[in-house]
């Protein structure tokens, strides 16, 4: 995998009109404009288009031809998301009809009072899962770990429309202080989440397989994941139609303190999620190293 940058498509220019136009003409007015700004990152974003077309050429079979039209409505989609996640801090999340898949396994999960590690992927709308979740538990205490880039980032759209989010963040840090933090919100019987398919170049990483190649995957959150004694779910968040999202969530069965094992799950099933929605993988770079080769 080439090493990810810690930078996301969009800037807070682009962020910002979308936000006006969503205020001020609402969501579908929004997508129309989308249309528009989708075609401008399929000329312009070289480094997007070309990691689009590898993933639709390489990893699910299509022609060179039809992968340039499968990248056009992969930007479209993602744009989708990124507009229907401010909608929803805007507080029109009544625009939006919500469908769980596994919920009982969040409702054991959370009944044990061990606390839980969530693990997701830079696939759907995971950003807000956190509606989804104060369904089932309002006085559930979610925490993602994220880097100080991406937690940056997550502050600097929030900051936009001064919204608030009750998601509480730990920072990754190279003293390794994070690893208190996690087990005192595990403690609590609070949630953590990771994503775990990005990570920076110099930190440890584990190799499995997905999609019929191997790539690089962070080591901490299989590590982790694989020795702490509570209980590990995959969770996802996916669009289905313009105004329809589908919770999934399937619990990790994987051998104890056994971190390769776990993440050979994990990447099941994300393909397994991709298979079902693939134009939702929003990582817009060389996932599989395949320039390198």
């Amino acid at each position: 995998m080439t090493k990810w940058t810690g930078k996301s498509k969009g800037t807070p220019l682009g962020y910002q009109i979308f936000i006006f136009f969503i205020k001020n003409f609402g969501v579908k007015f929004a997508y129309f404009i989308l249309f528009f700004v989708a075609f401008y990152y399929l000329l312009f974003s070289n480094e997007g288009r070309r990691s689009g077309v590898l993933y639709f050429h390489n990893r699910l079979g299509f022609s060179k031809f039809k992968s340039y039209l499968k990248v056009y409505k992969n930007n479209f989609v993602f744009g989708q998301t990124i507009i229907d996640k401010y909608a929803i801090l805007l507080g029109q999340r009544n625009q939006f009809t919500y469908e769980f898949d596994g919920e009982e396994i969040l409702y054991d999960l959370l009944e044990q009072k061990k606390g839980g590690i969530l693990i997701s992927a830079h696939v759907g709308n995971f950003e807000i899962a956190e509606y989804f979740l104060s369904e089932i538990d309002e006085f559930s205490q979610i925490n993602l770990v994220t880097t100080d880039n991406e937690h940056k980032a997550i502050k600097q759209q929030l900051d936009a429309i001064s919204a608030k989010s009750n998601i509480k963040f730990i920072i990754v840090k190279e003293d390794m202080s994070h690893i208190f933090e996690i087990n005192n919100a595990l403690s609590n019987n609070e949630l953590i989440c990771f994503t775990g398919d990005r990570y920076f170049e110099g930190t440890k990483t584990l190799s499995s397989d997905l999609l019929g190649a191997t790539a690089e995957f962070p080591a901490g959150p299989f590590l982790l994941g694989s020795r702490l004694k509570v209980p590990v779910v995959f969770v996802y968040v996916m669009k289905e139609t313009a105004n329809h999202y589908h919770l999934y969530t399937r619990k990790a069965e994987f051998k104890n303190r056994n971190a390769q094992d776990l993440l050979d799950q994990y990447t099941k099933s994300v393909a397994w999620i991709l298979k079902k929605y693939p134009y939702q993988w929003f990582n817009y770079f060389d996932f599989w190293g395949i320039n390198k080769k």
